[in-house]
């Protein structure tokens, strides 16, 4: 599975982008993608993830009520609608795909783990200007 990642860039605060990610290959139906963020600073943190079957999705407490995860089975394209960014969302943004090994984690709801994604694409940058 190779996952493609675009539409980072700088905004002002309070703007917002929206981030794509394709994926190509082989995708697990039962499981589904998920948006993770890191900076220098910090280690690799979950952001928001959906599973491809049910369209359940589930958000960090950070991203609340300000950014949206869907997909579009057909295109096996998920996005990223961020709202009212923040400085602190400064950050490069990595698509991630659930595999075979971690699969019944996604019985629920996705996981929010690094380990339990065992795909990745290259990340984008997003940077929020104050």
């Amino acid at each position: 599975v190779q996952l493609q990642a675009s539409g980072g860039g700088l905004v002002q605060a309070g703007g917002s982008l929206n981030l794509s990610c394709t994926a190509s290959g082989h995708t697990l139906s039962r499981t589904g993608m998920g948006w993770f963020r890191q900076t220098p600073e910090k280690e690799r943190e979950f952001v928001a993830a959906i599973k491809w079957s049910s369209g359940r999705a589930r958000y960090a407490d950070t991203v609340t009520g300000r950014f949206t995860v869907s997909r579009d089975n057909a295109k096996n394209t998920v996005y990223l609608q961020m709202n009212s960014l923040k400085s602190e969302d400064t950050a490069v943004y990595y698509c991630a795909a659930g595999g075979p090994t971690y699969g019944s984690r996604w019985v629920w709801i996705a996981p929010s783990g690094v380990v339990e994604y065992e795909y990745w694409g290259q990340g984008t940058q997003v940077t929020v200007s104050s």
